[in-house]
């Protein structure tokens, strides 16, 4: 028995060298390595498309600028019935203007009422925005700061026009990056210890806004229903009295501000005498601290993706302040119209806020959607973050809020879309950029102020035609 088993033991002994000698020769007649020897080749069944398309982000994601000859126009013919069959929905209304352009050319490549002039709700971010990056520059920061009073034992806050400003009891983002009260006030601390000053009084200046708080053509209840806060230079969680809340707003956002301020000069060992009220800054007043917001660019990109109507009405009036106007909404009437003038795209608009929660603001869909066009350009890089603020559809900011382009017409157009949306009483409004399939950016306005229903959907709809154009 056991010299059976050492027969069995040598004879495979024997087959694995010969096996080991048979596959030595076969790696270096065809140039194996080890690696080539032990890669594994996924299943068939695992490169074969999913039964089910899945939809991924296009060149409205991967590349925001428009290259001339990305593949031929679509056929107008075929744009134009689908595009006015959706416009005849009667959820609509009956006063819509609707312009598609080539972004590349700034080609039409479809109309309808191009030129009337219409309300465009919260689109008309999207003009503050291209306003604020051409007037300010996409790299400018808002700071708010501390200067030395009238005397030693005196110091004065000064707002900068940073509603994003964050106080002692907010949660730090990511996105953009607040500045922040709590580091103003330890920096200021330092400042005045390092001088032997341990106590003060504190004033706070709010002036560099001017004007009304609340603009022109709100309704009374925006405030109250924590749409926005009275616009102040000078606020901390743009006015929100809690700041995960967005209301209440505060009545005062600057005494507000100036209050919590105080408060965090003492937490630092920094006594605070007497009350602290407004006075303005002394011409030249040496500068004991300072925070700084983020870039105008990522103020843009948070205004546009969130719809935020404070930083919009802040962005407005820097714009109004930067090209010799009131900070104040006079002064945004005339010197957002006069930026765009000057970069070629001011024909059409004309608007007394920031936010768009003005009913008086009127912008043609011609106007929207050659703006657009014009800030992907590629000779104006500066506008680019017009592009990369927009929404996402049925992804981000207001379009992914899960009610959006989610209907059996528009749901597949998913992350190929993007876009600014626009909602007051009786206007609904969609004002964006997407692909057409052969590769053409596409810019597109439709705007609506006499809607009757609920007409979300059917802006989707018009959205996802042209994206399949």
């Amino acid at each position: 028995m056991a010299r059976h088993e050492r027969w069995v033991m040598l004879t495979t002994l024997v087959l694995l060298q010969v096996v080991t000698i048979v596959t030595g020769v076969y790696a270096v007649d065809n140039d194996l390595t080890l690696s080539a020897l032990t890669r594994r080749t996924p299943p068939a069944e695992q490169t074969a498309p999913p039964e089910v398309p899945v939809v991924t982000a296009g060149p409205v994601l991967a590349g925001l600028t428009a290259r001339p000859g990305d593949g031929p126009l679509p056929t107008k013919g075929t744009l134009t019935r689908r595009l006015t069959d959706a416009l005849g929905d009667r959820a609509l209304g009956d006063q819509v203007g609707a312009v598609v352009v080539d972004a590349s050319t700034g080609e039409r490549v479809f109309a309808a009422n191009p030129d009337t002039g219409i309300v465009p709700a919260s689109t008309t971010k999207v003009v503050t925005s291209a306003a604020a990056l051409a007037s300010l520059g996409p790299d400018t920061r808002l700071a708010t700061r501390v200067v030395q009073g009238a005397s030693a034992g005196a110091v004065v806050l000064v707002g900068g026009g940073d509603p994003l400003l964050a106080g002692p009891k907010a949660k730090r983002t990511s996105f953009p990056a607040q500045a922040s009260m709590p580091t103003l006030a330890a920096r200021t601390a330092a400042a005045l210890k390092q001088r032997g000053v341990k106590r003060v009084t504190l004033s706070y200046d709010d002036t560099l806004f001017t004007g009304p708080a609340t603009g022109p053509g709100w309704k009374p209840g925006y405030v109250a229903d924590g749409h926005v806060a009275p616009v102040h230079a000078l606020a901390i969680d743009e006015g929100r009295q809690d700041p995960g809340l967005n209301r209440p707003r505060v009545a005062d956002p600057a005494d507000h501000a100036a209050a919590a301020f105080a408060g965090l000069l003492r937490k630092k060992g920094i006594g605070v005498a007497g009350a602290v009220k407004p006075a303005r800054a002394p011409a030249g007043a040496a500068e004991l601290a300072r925070v700084e917001s983020a870039p105008v660019y990522a103020l843009v990109e948070h205004s546009l993706t969130a719809s935020d109507n404070d930083l919009a009405e802040a962005l407005a009036r820097h714009v109004a302040i930067k090209e010799g106007q009131p900070g104040s909404f006079a002064g945004v009437a005339k010197a957002v119209p006069q930026v765009l003038g000057r970069i070629g795209a001011g024909q059409g608009i004309r608007v007394y806020d920031g936010s768009g929660l003005s009913t008086r603001n009127r912008i043609s869909a011609a106007a929207m959607a050659g703006l657009i066009a014009l800030a992907v350009s590629p000779d104006r890089p500066g506008l680019h973050a017009v592009a990369s603020g927009m929404p996402v559809a049925g992804f981000s900011g207001t379009l992914g809020n899960g009610r959006r382009f989610t209907g059996a017409d528009s749901k597949d157009r998913a992350g190929l879309v993007r876009a600014k949306t626009g909602t007051l009483n009786n206007v609904s409004t969609l004002a964006g950029l997407t692909t057409s399939r052969d590769g053409r950016v596409l810019a597109f306005a439709f705007l609506a102020d006499r809607v009757p229903v609920y007409a979300e959907p059917v802006l989707d709809r018009l959205a996802a035609i042209v994206s399949r154009a």
